[in-house]
């Protein structure tokens, strides 16, 4: 039976699913799961498949405006292998310009976790806009993003799908050679911010022994290389501590899945 509550606009009221008990709704929630887990392992089966594209190679030379000058696409990956380049609308004729980005691209910026992480695991994040430095960086200290962001000078956003509209493009380096390795836009991107979910469109993944990835990927113990954002130090070993910790929570966690197995 169902019933019907406030909207919470005082408007109309809305049709609410109905009141059960603690068991009947322990008991939806457990039916709902076997859903929810199916669509993880379906989530993660798609990761794989996306560190098995095929990749393109980048023949152009691209060049940005970066705070400390012009920079090339190679310079972007900061030394690292993976890049993964946001193309926000911030410039001349976009609504809210000089005063705001775009307000769907703000609404990215806000939910970027820090960036540490992602470095943490050989990934680099890059925003990219037509606006001036100038602006992009009143733009960033008003707003408390601290993104890298670019300038676009060239053909960079048209050549990559992102001229005309938002998207992600994903890009590795093998040496100073570069390739185009996976994109995604539209309500692609409504998803990106969170450090799981931009590691997942990488080649590399989240370099954890759990993926299924190619033979010789990179891979580390699952958790262990988490840290504190400030914490981070180049080639540290995992904290001794932290492995404990995670180790039981890890056997506490397969023990409790192994009780719940038919």
């Amino acid at each position: 039976m169902t019933a019907t509550a406030e909207n919470g606009k005082g408007g109309q009221a809305m049709q609410r699913p109905p009141v059960v008990s603690k068991e009947a709704w322990e008991a939806a929630h457990r039916q709902l799961l076997v859903k929810e887990k199916a669509h993880t392992r379906a989530r993660d089966a798609l990761a794989a498949e996306r560190r098995r594209m095929p990749w393109m190679a980048v023949e152009k030379n691209y060049a940005f405006e970066a705070p400390q000058g012009r920079v090339s696409l190679l310079d972007l990956f900061e030394g690292r292998h993976q890049l993964i380049v946001y193309r926000a609308f911030y410039e001349p004729g976009v609504f809210g310009w000089p005063e705001h980005a775009c307000r769907g691209c703000s609404m990215v910026a806000d939910q970027v976790a820090h960036v540490a992480h992602l470095n943490a695991r050989d990934t680099t994040l890059v925003f990219a806009s037509r606006a001036p430095q100038a602006d992009i960086a009143g733009l960033k200290a008003r707003m408390g993003w601290t993104i890298p962001w670019v300038t676009v000078t060239d053909d960079f956003d048209w050549d990559f799908g992102v001229g005309e509209w938002h998207g992600t493009n994903v890009f590795y380096r093998d040496g100073e050679r570069i390739f185009r390795t996976y994109f995604v836009n539209n309500r692609g991107d409504e998803q990106m911010g969170g450090t799981w979910n931009y590691l997942d469109i990488t080649p590399l993944g989240r370099q954890e022994v759990w993926e299924d990835s190619p033979e010789g990927y990179p891979q580390t113990p699952t958790y262990k290389w988490w840290n504190w954002h400030d914490s981070y130090t180049a080639d540290a070993e995992p904290d001794k501590k932290w492995v404990e910790v995670s180790d039981a929570g890890e056997a506490a966690f397969r023990e409790e899945s192994a009780k719940a197995k038919p």
